[in-house]
């Protein structure tokens, strides 16, 4: 029988989908953002999370890489979740 205390696959790409998100329009405003696409998969207890992000260069709201920006949505989804199994 599954432990019942853990979270359920849905829970965890939800988790890990939103966090990610929140982080990118942590940095820029939504218009701002061209095209975003955060793809989580949780299969077998592996996490993998990948954020493509595509703003123009000249976005005014923000001086953020977002090559880096994408990396700390992607950090932020993997934290988002571990801190979702340790509750």
């Amino acid at each position: 029988m599954p432990d019942t205390d853990e979270p359920d696959d849905e829970t965890v790409v939800r988790t890990a989908a939103e966090a990610a998100e929140g982080t990118v329009f942590a940095h820029y405003r939504q218009s701002s953002v061209r095209d975003l696409d955060v793809t989580v998969t949780f299969e077998e207890g592996v996490l993998e999370v990948d954020v493509y992000l595509n703003v123009p260069d000249d976005a005014a709201d923000t001086d953020a890489d977002p090559e880096t920006v994408a990396d700390e949505a992607a950090r932020t989804a993997r934290d988002a979740v571990d801190d979702l199994f340790d509750e």
